[in-house]
């Protein structure tokens, strides 16, 4: 019997092996021009006539290898292969702020599945290997060639309680010097002059070229949800508390602090509490249910208490005063699904009308006598053209989710964290800045 060596060996079986890969890669893809590489297989594998590897050099026995062409050899090799993997399969992803405390620690290092939702054929695709958005300070893509949305088939769609990252639907303006800050939310709420003069200049990026974002899905296409008193409710009925969902809370103490072990083996984030004097206590203190009930019990705690924010309608989705939603009361919203249609009112249009024009791409005017155009022609209606989500924090009361901006689209959706493969400590050194409990945890 042949060794696995050996079957390798045999140009035949080598070709045969790679060549059904490939032709169920294409059929994956959905595009049969592809087919046209079988030529390169066979040719790599079995008549040789051209050198595909032009830059790799092929050495004589005894001869002394040229150090610089094998580094060559070796990252472009690194460069198509993590490309293609990153596309198709898997990505890196590191978690930038608190907002999904305690699920998902700031310093999480994730591996993003794609194949869970499906792999999204790459809207633009002439970007520097490795990068987003940005290399050195510039951006790293040119959309001189630009792809129109498309999904490859995944294991299953978004569901409620999935952990989800995606591109960040008010990404795609910028400010140049402040791109972290949500340009829609400053212009709300100090005026685009002023933000124009003071943030700007604003730089426009294609969906899929906007910043990564990690929520959790509280509500999926057809849903409605709504928020009472912090508790989410999905079409009337309660929704599971995950048990790393956590709230904000008021804690007074005797006048001393409490033991910082203690805090941080809560598991809470020392770096971003804080202890006024004048309370005295801690006037934010991010709690999970659980959480709650040991402090309740530490010996200079006296009381706890659920901290609770009116904001003013500029930062609520959908950002007019009729609605008078908060963070902790919203809603019901009714999350739109592709096919359904709406009956469009001034009460409901500004619930839809970033939908209509950034995410589909419509032309959306409205008279004075109230008359609504979509594409210049009169309606009272609209029929949505793709699924949408609503995205939550796990740390409710900090986290700038779809509390703030609205729906995400499903053409937004990159994938979902399906492995943590190292986890730091921002402020700590080596070792005491690696969470271990947390090294290659499956999520």
């Amino acid at each position: 019997m042949m060794s696995w060596k050996e079957l390798y060996h045999n140009r035949w079986l080598r070709w045969g092996f790679w060549s059904l890969l490939y032709i169920l890669w294409v059929i994956w893809l959905g595009n049969y021009w592809w087919l046209l590489g079988l030529i390169v297989i066979f040719d790599n594998n079995i008549t040789k006539k051209v050198k595909w590897t032009f830059w790799k050099k092929e050495y004589k026995e005894g001869e002394k290898h040229n150090a610089l062409l094998d580094w060559l050899d070796a990252i472009i090799f690194a460069v198509v292969f993590v490309t293609f993997i990153n596309i198709f399969f898997f990505q890196a992803f590191k978690i930038p702020s608190s907002s999904m405390e305690s699920s998902l620690y700031t310093g999480d290092h994730l591996f993003v599945s794609k194949l869970t939702f499906g792999p999204k054929i790459p809207e633009t695709p002439l970007t520097i290997p490795f990068t987003h958005n940005v290399f050195m300070g510039k951006e790293s893509y040119s959309t001189l060639i630009h792809n129109d949305y498309r999904r490859l088939k995944g294991l299953r769609n978004v569901e409620r309680g999935d952990y989800v990252v995606f591109n960040f639907p008010h990404g795609d303006t910028v400010f140049v010097r402040y791109p972290a800050e949500d340009y829609y939310m400053v212009v709300r709420t100090v005026g685009k002059d002023y933000a124009l003069a003071n943030y700007g200049p604003v730089k426009a990026r294609p969906a899929d070229k906007t910043d990564h974002y990690v929520k959790r899905c509280v509500a999926v296409a057809g849903d409605t949800l709504s928020i009472v008193g912090g508790q989410v409710y999905i079409n009337s009925e309660a929704q599971t508390v995950w048990p790393g969902v956590q709230s904000t809370y008021e804690v007074k103490t005797n006048g001393t602090r409490i033991n910082l072990k203690t805090l941080e083996k809560l598991g809470l984030n020392t770096n971003e509490l804080w202890y006024d004097t004048d309370l005295p206590g801690y006037p934010e203190m991010p709690l999970t249910a659980a959480m709650l009930e040991e402090v309740k019990g530490i010996s200079n705690v006296e009381s706890v208490t659920p901290c609770v924010r009116k904001e003013s309608y500029h930062l609520i989705f959908p950002f007019t005063e009729n609605y008078g939603w908060s963070r902790d009361d919203f809603g019901p919203l009714w999350i739109p699904a592709k096919g359904a249609t709406v009956t469009l009112t001034a009460d409901n249009l500004p619930l839809y009308r970033r939908i209509i024009t950034a995410y589909e791409h419509h032309t959306l005017d409205v008279k004075s006598d109230g008359t609504i155009l979509i594409d210049g022609v009169q309606t009272t209606s609209y029929t949505f053209g793709q699924d949408y989500y609503f995205m939550m924090g796990d740390n409710r009361h900090n986290s700038l989710d779809s509390r703030y901006w609205g729906f995400v689209p499903e053409d937004h959706i990159v994938g979902r964290p399906a492995l943590i493969w190292l986890s730091t400590i921002n402020g700590k050194k080596f070792p005491s800045n690696i969470r271990w409990n947390r090294f290659f945890k499956f999520i």
